[in-house]
């Protein structure tokens, strides 16, 4: 997979766990990929405050993405 298939893939996850985020009031856009294995995410609206947000980063988040690009390693919330 080219870098462009692996951000397409990756706009894909998150479309598909962004509406649980929305009904929240919070969302996220994807920032980076390094090295076609690590993903930075900015969670975005009442998830940055979110007492829980590591857990939707990790139960939610990454692992949508691993499900649509299983050689994804990390997936970083960034500020």
């Amino acid at each position: 997979m080219t870098n462009e298939e692996i951000r397409v893939e990756i706009e894909k996850a998150l479309d598909e766990i962004r509406p649980f985020l929305k009904s929240d009031g919070g969302d996220i856009s994807l920032i980076d990929v390094l090295d076609d294995k690590h993903v930075k995410v900015r969670l975005e609206g009442a998830c940055v405050g979110c007492s829980v947000n590591q857990m939707t980063l990790r139960a939610g988040v990454e692992t949508t993405i691993k499900k649509y690009v299983p050689q994804i390693e990390t997936v970083e919330n960034v500020a």
